[in-house]
């Protein structure tokens, strides 16, 4: 199997093969992610696709789910990924479901159309990492879109029928913008219709611009229970009908099957241990993690 550098397969995914169709992130300015900083993003060749897939056949031969890599494959455009997606099907023939990573501006240059195209050829749910609804919080950490990108490119998932998940980014906004990062990104979430939203706590890894940031006094990261008041307030502005995570960069599991109808539930769970954690070691470990 042909993998560039760092190989992230999604947690909560289930269990499936990793084809990896581009390397690296097309982005790769976030001011929290240190996670392709050694890898120059471009497409994976060809050959190492048809390849890679033939490996896959010889030893998941009946397999009927894909995942795909690395940070934004969907960024391909639709004529590259429309024969990715006959490659597929010419050597897994059981395939229905593939998965991807993707940035909210990885579908402004796909039409409903063909976003309907790529859904009837497997591409049925997508990983958005739309990370806050907050324009001033993606300014500041160069997400290189705006909140009003985040609706109209998940309005076009919704016609096309394309599942989508969004994760909100706990803490990315530091002290002084917490609140609203935690309402806003809840009132752009609300407007869309995730079947996942999910959660993480921000890590300052090292090589990251936040990091340098705090260092230099210009970055005041919450504490662990401002990240856990922070959720709570996202969550209690938030509403939609799906299943609700949260990432180890959390730290409590608020895993929830159906987060309408268990909202309340989240948050008794939420505030208990605000009230009752030990913040220290939760800091410590926080402080211990070297990757997502």
């Amino acid at each position: 199997m042909h993998y560039a550098g760092t190989v992230y397969r999604n947690p909560y995914e289930p269990p499936s093969p990793l084809l990896e169709i581009t390397q690296g992130c097309s982005h790769n300015k976030c001011k929290f992610c240190n996670m392709y900083s050694a890898v120059k993003f471009k497409p994976s060749p060809i050959e190492w696709i048809e390849e890679d897939l033939a490996e896959i056949a010889s030893m998941y031969p009946n397999t009927h789910r894909l995942q795909l890599l690395s940070a934004d494959p969907f960024v391909l455009s639709f004529e590259q990924l429309d024969e990715i997606c006959d490659l597929v099907h010419n050597y897994l023939s059981d395939i229905e479901i593939m998965t991807m990573a993707a940035r909210v501006d990885n579908i402004k240059d796909k039409t409903v159309e063909e976003l309907e195209i790529l859904k009837s050829k497997g591409i049925v749910e997508l990983n958005l990492g739309a990370e806050s609804g907050d324009d001033w919080t993606l300014k500041r950490v160069n997400k290189g879109y705006e909140s009003k990108d985040i609706l109209k490119q998940c309005s076009k998932l919704d016609e096309a029928g394309i599942d989508y998940w969004l994760t909100f980014l706990n803490g990315l906004a530091g002290k002084e913008h917490s609140k609203d990062h935690a309402i806003n990104s809840a009132k752009i979430f609300s407007q869309c219709n995730p079947t996942v939203v999910g959660t993480g706590g921000l890590v300052l890894f090292e090589g990251t611009g936040l990091l340098a940031q705090y260092r230099q006094g210009k970055f005041n990261p919450l504490s662990e229970k401002g990240l856990m008041e922070e959720l709570k307030l996202f969550i209690e502005n938030l509403d939609f009908d799906g299943r609700f995570i949260t990432h180890h960069t959390f730290s409590m599991n608020l895993n929830n099957s159906n987060f309408k109808e268990n909202k309340q539930r989240i948050l008794d769970s939420l505030q208990h241990g605000i009230d009752n954690l030990d913040m220290d070691r939760l800091t410590q470990i926080r402080n211990n993690k070297r990757s997502l």
